[in-house]
């Protein structure tokens, strides 16, 4: 491909990182893992940062925290509100807790949550709404805090997306109690599999640490606020078993190959941010592409065009030129959830019409965005859409 859609962003540092773990001769989760957890807290500004083995167990081990949490804990059936647009494992861990969804609308525009159906959605009924920021782009949380007011609703970010976004001087993902991140291939950091989330809430914490790994107390501290106080005895202790848990630990290599890719992180997002620049002002008075509006400061994963309606030109015919002309593209995540068979298994409702997430669906499309200078990629791809 002469425009791709992903990169890799590794170099001499990860290969020796992973040549470093094979010395070690420990392989699954250890002390690797917990610094690169403490050095992500801390980029981020979190006070707790939790490694899984994926984005996806990340969206599933946050869910889960709320079901156990010993004062204001999910139960089945509560509702919880969220965008048409999104990734499947967004949704997958609401349904596998029995929690009920209810699907509104996104923004045309900026492609995240539509605030006035998200207004118009909110009951007393309402427990959570689950945020995402969508190829790199941060919601607008002064007007989801501002909807949500007084009400106990719980404000949680699928950030999997846009790690290094940033609204009102604060990063993605720490707005709400919990935030997930994805550290897949394509994502801004590779440790090729793996994710992470993030709390300042030291229940919730621990609550994550005892469900990553079987739902034994074996990695939370003496003291905690899962089980009080572990014994003495490491044998007694070994197979104790209190929340019913899952294997999602990611493996030592992730989280060595992660410490290698903080270091980058903040001069990657740099050069996406400065990639995002030449697209927008290019593409900015595109007559019959629309591009994502930005809100605070997006990270930019991917650049994401829509046609309009009078474009000359459908999107198959666009995307088969395109591919013809190597150049990768894809649809804007998943489209519009809420088409899919996989909703007979779920508890839901839609709230009005979801009529920009169908519009998306239909004619969008994204590319993708790196860690090194597109000038010449942007300009190829203008020139096959003047």
């Amino acid at each position: 491909m002469k425009y791709p859609l992903a990169s890799t962003t590794w170099d001499e540092a990860e290969y020796a990182a992973i040549e470093r773990v094979v010395r070690s001769g420990v392989f699954t989760m250890g002390a690797e893992v917990l610094t690169f957890e403490q050095q992500f807290a801390k980029w981020i500004g979190s006070n707790y940062a939790v490694m899984v083995n994926s984005g996806s167990s990340a969206n599933l081990i946050a869910v889960a925290a709320l079901m156990f949490r010993k004062t204001g804990a999910l139960k089945r059936g509560d509702e919880v509100i969220v965008p048409a647009v999104s990734w499947s494992t967004t949704y997958y861990p609401l349904q596998q807790y029995g929690l009920k969804l209810k699907f509104v609308d996104i923004d045309r525009d900026t492609l995240n949550i539509n605030i006035e159906q998200l207004r118009s959605a909110v009951t007393e009924n309402t427990k959570v709404i689950f945020a995402v920021n969508l190829l790199g782009n941060p919601n607008d949380f002064n007007k989801i805090k501002e909807i949500i007011g007084n009400r106990n609703i719980i404000l949680l970010e699928d950030n999997c997306e846009s790690l290094g976004a940033v609204f009102n001087n604060k990063q993605a993902g720490t707005h709400g109690l919990l935030g997930t991140f994805s550290s897949f291939f394509s994502h801004h950091i590779a440790t090729m599999e793996g994710g992470l989330v993030v709390t300042n809430d030291e229940e919730i914490y621990h609550i994550m640490l005892c469900i990553r790994a079987h739902g034994w107390t074996r990695n939370l501290p003496k003291r905690n606020l899962v089980c009080g106080e572990k014994s003495d005895n490491a044998f007694d202790e070994s197979f104790r078993f209190v929340l019913p848990g899952y294997n999602m630990r990611p493996l030592e290599m992730s989280g060595a190959i992660g410490k290698e890719q903080l270091k980058k992180l903040s001069q990657m997002i740099t050069t996406r941010r400065e990639n995002a620049l030449i697209f927008t002002d290019m593409f900015a008075n595109h007559p019959w592409i629309k591009i994502q509006k930005e809100i605070g400061e997006s990270s930019w994963f991917g650049f994401a065009l829509v046609l309009s309606e009078d474009a000359p030109i459908s999107r198959s015919e666009l995307v088969q030129k395109l591919l013809l002309n190597e150049i990768d593209v894809r649809p804007i995540v998943a489209g519009n959830f809420a088409k899919n068979e996989v909703l007979k298994w779920f508890d839901c409702t839609i709230h009005n019409e979801l009529t920009n997430a169908d519009y998306i669906d239909k004619n969008g499309f994204f590319v993708g965005n790196h860690h090194y200078p597109l000038d010449e990629q942007i300009k190829y791809l203008y020139s096959l859409l003047k």
